[in-house]
């Protein structure tokens, strides 16, 4: 089943991730460093993607996953991240509880999980 949000561009959501963090006295580039670690993009290639409005489809079928991503576990709406089914939806919950993270204040050693 395809979602909605899978052809939706990762740049109308992008800005909603950067209001969630900065409401909360985090920042923009806390939220680049996450997305450039879940994904392997470097500061360049997001915003390459982001000027592009790539799908998040296409943003993570481009992306090299990080090793440690599994690792991303707990609720994102009311759903267990590591237990979605779909690949692709996975992906885009993982994104979701990384800015969560941040946006709670979690210092950014823990939220990019380290082995």
């Amino acid at each position: 089943m395809a979602h909605r949000v899978f052809s939706m561009p990762v740049a109308e959501v992008y800005p909603h991730y950067v209001t969630k963090v900065e409401r909360k006295g985090r920042t923009e580039a806390e939220v680049r460093e996450a997305v450039c670690w879940l994904t392997g993009f470097d500061d360049a290639t997001l915003q390459h993607h982001l000027d592009d409005r790539t799908s998040f489809e296409d943003f993570f079928a481009a992306a090299t996953l990080h090793p440690h991503a599994s690792l991303i576990t707990g609720c994102v709406c009311g759903v267990k991240v590591q237990e979605v089914e779909d690949p692709l939806m996975r992906r885009i919950r993982y994104l979701d509880k990384l800015i969560d993270e941040i946006a709670q204040g979690r210092p950014m050693t823990r939220v990019l999980r380290p082995a």
